[in-house]
């Protein structure tokens, strides 16, 4: 980070605020304790830092990380919150077509994880489209880790010539 001053007064306003609201210990104000509030802060003084100092590299993580922190915050306040890896998806998606428009690449992989989060969303509530592609891919998808190594051992290869 060349410039942080975004990122350090974005994380003391919003360390400061997160430690207020354990004092006042008003009941509107539990939403913002415990571990996700942390991640949240985080993400949000990343982002502050990837927009104003134009240092875009900062963009994926910040999306993340207040992504991630912002979904297990509202799971935990409110019980009809989506729950469940396909919100996981759709925030990793997010993250990559933001840090995409920036940094002129990761749309693929955005483009991935949106997939992701649709076949998880709707697979299994009667769609026909998915459950064909359920039972077509249920003997691959015992066997998905080994597809994961694959790849990464083809990527360390293919890198290397």
């Amino acid at each position: 980070m060349k410039n942080k001053t975004a990122f350090s007064g974005i994380l003391f306003i919003g360390l400061g605020l997160y430690f207020l609201a354990g004092q006042l210990e008003a009941p509107v104000l539990r939403l913002f304790q415990g571990w996700p509030a942390l991640l949240a802060i985080c993400g949000a003084s990343l982002l502050g830092q990837a927009y104003s100092a134009r240092e875009h590299q900062f963009i994926f993580p910040g999306f993340l990380l207040l992504g991630f922190g912002l979904e297990l915050m509202l799971a935990a306040a409110f019980p009809s919150w989506p729950r469940g890896v396909n919100v996981f998806f759709l925030i990793m998606a997010i993250a990559f077509f933001a840090s995409g428009r920036k940094q002129k690449s990761g749309a693929g992989f955005g483009a991935l994880f949106l997939l992701l989060f649709a076949i998880a969303t709707f697979s299994g509530r009667g769609q026909p489209l998915f459950s064909l592609v359920q039972a077509g891919l249920s003997s691959f998808l015992s066997f998905w880790p080994l597809g994961l190594v694959a790849v990464g051992v083809y990527l360390l290869w293919a890198r290397r010539k």
